[in-house]
């Protein structure tokens, strides 16, 4: 067994993380309030678009204000708190709040919808529900009446309804701006419910004194592409350890200015933008409620942002703005590219055109905290634009044969597992999925197909359920991406694999061009002439001004596929 850094080459694709830095073994509220006493008046939060600003103290006080309020409401430690809203100060608030006082902090996608919505609150027995009023279409407080009527008579915090029965105190986010047409009866204003609190109330440090690291702390629902999804349960150890490693590779220091454009409510926010910073006492800054690549460069600008983090196309979409080259971002620094896999182009402009020197790659999933490999600051170019890294510390991973579980040789594919301190605490009741998921052992199967040179340097090649088998060849739509990246007039790509009679499986590729440019399916095929094998030459190739994706901008492959067997009239047919 291998260590990730060292210098003897891997004979097999399993390596171990360092551990010369100790995991930290404290809740998330004892170690943020460790750190308000090593610098209270230092930038703690900016929230561009609700002019807000917090110190550490600032922040401090009013988490503690919150968590008391909380408290009050007849919350107890391992109750469930659900959160649905976009990015903002409330959203930082309720994850510091939550944390102190024991309560789970349950993530809900901003972009549910009833049944969705319905689902999660249920599943894991919300109490009280922190929600945005509502957003652009989103209309949150209606879908809530929808699901319960009942409430039109009711008091705040004793709501009662048959389709939500154990959600007992519905809180809005309410802002000045807020239109006089908002139904609230029965729901209780953020402002009021932070009002009940006293930050000087001694339950809070009370509770905290009773609360382990290894106690599950945040549900995080998992985007399956089938069936209902299931509910991540993460523990304080997972997360800030995950979150404090994750800082160290981008090397934070309480000089740097992370702007996070992601959502919180997924691990991308919460864990590698706020957590990451405040286990280094650096500064979060919030451009938007939701993505706007306008307000980033902006927001990099005005507020002289050291890091910025993004998913691929976030960074596409910044870079590829008309007025991008009217913006000084010569503060920047570092950051992070995950979420989908980085295309080596696309990395190579963010680091030349948007300074982003010492950009890394992360790659994880929910549970796993979500990061296991990272790049860091002065990982070579090469590996930065090519590889997802190395594994993280405290952590181990292998890459095992799909079908016989045996550790393959470095340089061949095959699925990507994980053990450490990240693996979750398992799914939110639901014992045989996480069997299905984390096996006896302990080690988490990501169904990411994966490959290990000998120095450890993981490289994500594709889902094990994304690959296309074209009449008995293996190909992985990632490799003809990156290749079709190359054409300067694809801005962006994906490619899928749809059903055919002869082959079992052809290629689709479905491209964005880029503005100002003109594209065909004739200049695609030229293109692709001569340079790759016949047989990974799309056969199917449609332009079109986006892909269906996630809120966090993981793309939906499986939209793609099936939109194309609709186009197509195609059936899924077998190989033999």
């Amino acid at each position: 067994m291998s260590t990730a850094g060292s210098t003897a080459p891997l004979a097999q694709s399993l390596a171990v993380g360092t551990t010369h830095v100790p995991l930290i073994e404290q809740t998330i509220g004892a170690h943020f309030d460790s750190v308000v006493a090593q610098q209270p008046d230092h930038e703690a939060l900016v929230s561009v678009h609700q002019g807000l600003r917090h110190s550490y103290r600032s922040l401090q006080t009013q988490a503690n204000r919150l968590a008391s309020a909380l408290l009050r409401q007849g919350l107890e430690p391992g109750d469930r708190v659900g959160i649905w809203s976009h990015n903002n100060a409330e959203w930082v608030l309720m994850q510091l709040a939550t944390a102190k006082v024991g309560l789970v902090l349950v993530n809900i996608n901003p972009a549910y919808r009833t049944t969705e919505v319905e689902y999660a609150l249920n599943k894991v027995g919300c109490k009280l529900l922190v929600t945005m009023a509502r957003f652009k279409t989103s209309d949150y407080l209606g879908m809530l009446r929808e699901l319960a009527p009942e409430w039109a008579s009711a008091e705040q915090g004793r709501l009662q309804a048959q389709q939500l029965p154990h959600l007992h105190t519905v809180v809005w986010i309410d802002s000045p701006a807020d239109a006089p047409d908002l139904d609230t009866a029965g729901l209780m204003p953020f402002s009021s419910l932070l009002a009940q609190g006293d930050e000087q109330d001694p339950r809070v440090a009370e509770v905290g004194a009773t609360l382990k690291a290894a106690d599950p702390i945040n549900i995080q629902f998992t985007s399956g592409t089938t069936g209902f999804p299931k509910g991540a349960t993460l523990t304080h150890r997972n997360i800030l350890n995950n979150g404090y490693f994750i800082g160290e590779c981008m090397k934070l220091t309480p000089a740097d200015r992370l702007c996070i454009p992601v959502p919180l409510y997924h691990c991308f926010g919460m864990v590698l933008g706020n957590l990451a910073c405040f286990t280094h006492g650096a500064t979060v800054v919030y451009p938007n409620d939701g993505f706007d690549p306008l307000t980033v460069l902006q927001t990099v600008q005005d507020e002289k942002c050291t890091g910025l983090h993004g998913v691929p196309t976030m960074f596409i979409a910044e870079l590829d703005h008309p007025r991008f080259k009217e913006f000084d971002l010569s503060t920047l620094r570092t950051g992070i590219m995950a979420g989908s896999p980085c295309p080596t182009e696309v990395m190579k402009r963010v680091v030349s055109d948007m300074h982003l020197s010492e950009i890394t790659i992360a790659y994880g999933m929910t549970e796993t905290s979500p990061v296991s490999c990272q790049s860091s600051t002065d990982t070579p170019l090469d590996k930065r634009v090519s590889t997802v890294g190395v594994v993280q510390p405290h952590l181990e991973v292998k890459i095992v044969h799909p079908d016989t579980g045996a550790v393959v040789a470095p340089g061949v594919s095959g699925e990507l597992c994980t053990r450490g301190y990240s693996v979750m605490h398992g799914y939110w009741d639901d014992d045989a999925k996480t069997r299905e998921a984390i096996d006896p052992e302990g080690w988490m199967h990501t169904g990411d197909l994966a490959t290990m040179d000998v120095e450890g340097y993981v490289n994500i090649v594709g889902r094990i359920k994304d690959m296309v088998i074209r009449g008995g060849e293996n190909i992985y739509p990632r490799e003809i991406e990156e290749f079709l990246y190359r054409h300067p007039a694809v801005q962006d790509v994906q490619v899928v694999g749809v059903p055919d009679a002869k082959y079992g499986e052809e290629l689709c590729a479905w491209i964005v061009v880029k503005p100002g440019q003109t594209l065909d399916e004739s200049a695609v095929r030229d293109f692709c002439q001569g340079r790759i094998a016949h047989y990974k030459v799309p056969r199917h190739i449609r332009f079109v001004e986006g892909f269906p994706m996630t809120v966090t901008g993981k793309i939906q492959k499986f939209k793609i596929r099936e939109k194309m067997k609709e186009q197509l009239g195609l059936a899924d047919h077998k190989t033999a």
